[in-house]
């Protein structure tokens, strides 16, 4: 694996992962998201996502969806509170058809008022149907609760009443000021030499000369931890317990990586699992989530149990968090846990979409791609003391929880 940089006459910059492999990706990481929208447009974000598929001055919408399906490839996109990838996957030999896709999205899309009324039914109903699964939604009150008062606090789907009035005016006004190239990074994974990926890039992304508009993303600010519970009437209760952390550049966060993965890894490697599941059969199941944003962080651990065994589980929780700040871990377990997480990577890693996403995200937030081996290496060097120092953030003081029930 070969990877290659370069940076478009216009500033977007761009990053190609040379493999042997015969299946291409490629696509866009854009640094714009949820928290980018203003008040009265919630949703705005993630219904761009939807409807830049929908038309643009030179495709209809049945003409785009079906460029990259005719020759056995898909297109693609997810958009999060900070961000939105848009990409392809492709048989190599189609990397111009696909590049010149992204290309006429990103720069053309003019979001026909018949296509977004439509759309926006489709967006409607995939919010009514993350209510109506707990574990889900669950994760979207905790997240709105945490950052309530802050443009992080709000549903990334966005509010029925918001969508509802959202025009084509407000897509291109969105499209126009954050799709821009010095906010974007493209990725490129696949066996063609990068020459030729650089060169179709400059052809379909170099007329792109608009800047970025003025953004104002503020640090949201710490909120007192809540306790909370929700009668919503399930039969089984749905709890996340969490807390605040620091951003994705703190000298902490490879210590908060293998941390998250100590508490809530698979299976039987998850401290959490083995206390609340196996010793204790509490819960029905455990994980644990780590997000890392430019400027703040959040983990959330998601447990579902039945109703009698919340608080049971919220001090089991409590405690093991609590005692690994405290505690330092033996050199001979901190060993055995970071044998567990550098082997999920390595097997992660053999995953091109895998391999895709982490170029596109490592170069749009830290200038290069991060291989696994440099992450292992990372991962290797973490202390007893800066494992301490991670778990110190989720003192029982500090962690905030919600469960429906």
């Amino acid at each position: 694996m070969n990877i290659y940089y370069h940076t478009l006459s216009n500033g977007l910059r761009l990053v190609h992962v040379r493999t042997t492999k015969q299946v291409a990706w490629c696509g866009l990481a854009i640094n714009a998201g949820s928290r980018d929208e203003r008040f009265g447009q919630y949703g705005l974000a993630h219904f761009v996502e939807h409807t830049i598929f929908k038309g643009t001055k030179h495709r209809r919408a049945w003409h785009i969806l079906n460029r990259m399906e005719r020759v056995g490839g898909e297109l693609n996109a997810y958009t999060t509170k900070e961000g939105t990838m848009l990409y392809s996957v492709f048989p190599h030999e189609h990397l111009d058809r696909a590049i010149d896709l992204l290309a006429d999205l990103v720069q053309w899309s003019v979001f026909p008022a018949d296509e977004l009324d439509r759309e926006r039914d489709v967006v409607l109903e995939e919010a009514a149907s993350y209510r109506d699964t707990p574990a889900d939604a669950v994760y979207d009150d905790f997240e709105d609760l945490l950052f309530e008062g802050s443009e992080l606090g709000h549903n990334i789907l966005g509010k029925k009443e918001d969508l509802e009035r959202l025009t084509q005016e407000d897509c291109m006004h969105y499209l126009k000021a954050l799709y821009v190239p010095t906010n974007m990074a493209f990725f490129s994974v696949g066996p063609e030499k990068p020459e030729r990926v650089f060169r179709i890039a400059e052809r379909c992304f170099g007329s792109m000369n608009h800047v970025m508009a003025p953004r104002h993303r503020i640090t949201p600010l710490e909120s007192d931890p809540f306790r909370k519970v929700m009668q919503i009437g399930t039969h089984q209760a749905h709890t996340i317990v969490g807390a605040r952390l620091p951003d994705m550049n703190h000298p902490l966060r490879f210590a908060l990586m293998l941390l998250n993965n100590i508490l809530g890894g698979p299976g039987m490697n998850s401290l959490l699992n083995v206390e609340l599941r196996e010793r204790r059969g509490y819960v029905y199941t455990v994980e644990s989530t780590l997000t890392l944003l430019s400027d703040c962080g959040w983990i959330e651990i998601y447990l579902g149990c039945d109703p009698d065994d919340v608080r049971s589980s919220l001090r089991v929780i409590e405690r093991i968090t609590t005692r690994l700040g405290e505690q330092q871990m033996s050199a001979r377990r901190l060993d055995a846990y970071k044998k567990q997480y550098c082997g999920q990577l390595k097997v992660a890693a053999d995953s091109t979409e895998f391999m895709a996403m982490r170029a596109g995200r490592g170069l749009l937030y830290h200038g290069a791609m991060a291989t696994v081996d440099d992450t292992i290496a990372r991962i290797q060097a973490v202390t007893a003391d800066e494992i301490a120092q991670a778990a110190a953030y989720l003192n029982a003081n500090r962690l905030s929880s919600l469960t429906f029930q």
